[in-house]
Parts: C-alpha cells; structure tokens; sequence
C-alpha cells in the first residue's frame, strides 16, 4: 500500500520561506515531486525530481525553490524562498512508480502580502 505524508504547509509573510517534506512508503518511486492547486485554478507543476537527482522546475519557481530527495529515506523536500502571495495554493506530493501513480493529501501554503 502506497502511503505519502507531507508536512511542512502554514502561513508566512512575503518574502519569507517554508520547506515541505513528503514521506513515501510502499514502493519504489522513479519520479517525485510537488504540485500545486491555487483557488478556481488547474493543479500545476511546481517542481519535481528523479532517484537520480534530475530535477525540473516551472518557471515561476526558478530560482527561490529547490527540491531535494533522500533515497534512503523515500523522502522529498522542497524549500521555498522568496515566497510570494501569488504562490498560495494546496501542495500536493506526487509520487510514480512502474505500477503506482500517487498523491498526498496536500498541504495549504498561504503567503500574505
């Protein structure tokens, strides 16, 4: 059974950061990642990344996140900096495997101007 755990979401100033972390358990995940889900909008890519360290992000987070991973641990992180009000949304931890495609609960990041 597939299980991911974030934590890490909460309210912050502009200008100011937050780290996200996801645990998974139950398989061998090739790609994870992070997505995000604003109101009345589509989720979208925020960032994701390979066992292997490959890592992509959209261009809207270049530069102030930064995913990292623990294969050891089958844990995520994605540090974000420089948050800004217009990144406010739920985050959602995203992993795939051969068999499985799954998603955490999500997480509410909310940036106040």
């Amino acid at each position: 059974q597939v299980q991911l755990v974030e934590s890490g979401g909460g309210l912050v100033q502009a200008g100011g950061s937050l780290r996200l972390s996801c645990a998974a358990s139950g398989d061998i995940f090739s790609i994870m990642g992070w997505y995000r889900q604003a109101p009345g909008k589509p989720r979208e890519l925020v960032a994701i990344i390979t066992q292997a360290g490959s890592t992509n992000y959209a261009d809207s987070v270049k530069g102030r996140f930064t995913i990292s991973r623990d294969n050891a641990e089958n844990t995520i992180y994605l540090q974000m900096n420089s948050l800004k009000p217009e990144d406010t949304a739920v985050y959602y931890c995203n992993a795939r495997s051969t068999v499985f495609n799954s998603w955490g609960q999500g997480t509410q990041v909310t940036v106040s101007s």
